[in-house]
């Protein structure tokens, strides 16, 4: 049976900021309020890569979180993104995570240094065993520059606080052995590979996308669980010119576009981010309407 120790439904929320840059905390609370309330979300991540954690000071994470965990965390799970490719530090912001309220947390491969694999074995065993939360590592060897390997994956499940993967692999047969080998619940992190991932036995998605094609995105995955797979393709193929659409430029990027289109909470990215231009935008719109999303 495949587990869902978040629900199906997740997306790494954007992280809104006034027009100065400064941490919009009012405007967090919204958006997460939108995304559970009206958008259907079982769970958010929060400062993940999409909420710009790269460029977010230790005290503003744990001040958007408290924010987002007082606003939703009665109806949604929250997950605090804490990776880094600092041992300690990731500890340090683990242990913080779970005293502002966080329900579980996203720890992503170390990045850049490629550590070898005992060096992540030793590096999320250490994280794991920081707090009693469960933790989803974030396999994303295109960014990370380090796949997390099929054994290791195997091993590191052996943990108990060590409960699923956000799965941005792009390796469909790794995945599906290490979902036959383990109870492991996995998550898709390319929206587009969400229909093939439940295939084989994931959970859900954490998504980008799915700011804005939440609720259909959830219909994709209820109705291919319960055994309509045209249904779900006929969903999938709908909201693909979007789910690939989203990261023509970088996902944040459009993301926040989208979002102002809306009249949402968001602001603009940070640096080294740069916002949407307009020919960025009106290609997103066409993107959107592609998908049945008027923005």
């Amino acid at each position: 049976m495949t587990q869902h120790p978040f629900g199906r439904l997740i997306s790494a929320m954007v992280t809104p900021f006034a027009a100065d840059g400064s941490l919009d905390l009012a405007g967090a609370a919204t958006l997460a309020t939108w995304l559970v309330d009206e958008q259907g979300h079982d769970a958010l991540v929060i400062s993940g890569t999409g909420g710009e954690s790269p460029t977010t000071s230790d005290a503003e994470k744990e001040s958007l979180l408290r924010a987002v965990v007082e606003a939703v965390g009665d109806r949604a799970r929250i997950l605090a993104g804490v990776g880094t490719n600092n041992t300690t530090h990731t500890v340090e912001l683990s242990r913080a995570a779970e005293k502002a309220g966080a329900d579980g947390l996203l720890v992503v491969t170390p990045y850049y240094n490629k550590p070898p694999q005992a060096g992540l074995i030793a590096h999320f065993t250490a994280v794991a065993g920081a707090t009693g939360l469960p933790i989803l590592l974030y396999d994303i060897p295109h960014r990370s520059g380090v796949p997390i390997a099929t054994e290791t994956l195997v091993r590191l499940a052996e943990h108990p606080n060590i409960v699923g993967v956000k799965d941005a692999k792009g390796d469909i047969a790794a995945t599906a052995d290490v979902l036959r080998r383990t109870d492991l619940a996995y998550y898709s992190g390319e929206d587009s590979a969400t229909l093939p991932l439940l295939s084989i036995g994931a959970a859900g998605v954490i998504g980008t996308s799915t700011h804005f094609v939440g609720p259909r995105t959830k219909q994709m995955i209820l109705a291919y669980e319960r055994g309509d797979v045209a249904e779900a393709l006929d969903l999938h193929r709908q909201m693909l010119p979007l789910y690939t659409g989203i990261f023509r430029t970088q996902g944040t990027i459009l993301v926040k576009a989208g979002l102002r289109a809306l009249g949402l909470p968001a602001g603009p990215v940070r640096l080294p981010l740069a916002d949407a231009t307009d020919a960025e935008t009106d290609q997103l719109r066409q993107d959107a309407k592609a998908a049945g999303v008027d923005l």
